[in-house]
């Protein structure tokens, strides 16, 4: 059990530290590299401000797209739940049409299978008749 938890802490500290250092990686190309402009409504803003304003548009972006990535799917979740339940309505009901349409054609099967029902639950009752006369 000790191991699993030690495994466990080590994986979420590489993970937190590889994170770490490609946040700083992107950080530093965003604000010593390539010369970056931001285009906000016509004006080209640079250097570390167009650099600041380039990060924080574009995690705004980010933001927005998991708020809307996150809707779509519990808004699809809900329909393929719905299309679901009509399935199996739809399933339950070809189940019941398709039963009314053979039953006409299973009556000869049905006559011997009612008979045997009948002449057993006839011996049933005739044997617990006999045990409730005999237990007085």
């Amino acid at each position: 059990m000790d191991s699993k938890l030690s495994k466990t802490s080590t994986t979420k500290k590489v993970v937190l530290g590889l994170f770490i250092l490609l946040l700083a990686v992107s950080v530093c190309q965003a604000v010593f590299g390539d010369g970056m402009t931001v285009n906000v409504d016509g004006d080209e803003v640079g250097g570390p401000f167009g650099a600041l304003l380039g990060i924080v548009l574009g995690a705004g972006g980010l933001l927005i797209a998991a708020l809307a990535m996150t809707c779509a799917a519990v808004f699809v979740g809900l329909v393929f739940a719905g299309v679901g339940i009509v399935m199996v309505s739809a399933l339950v009901l070809a189940g019941v049409l398709l039963a009314a349409a053979i039953s006409p054609l299973l009556l000869p099967l049905l006559i011997p299978v009612g008979l045997y029902w009948y002449f057993s639950s006839r011996s049933r009752k005739q044997r617990l008749r006999a045990t409730m006369e005999h237990a007085v």
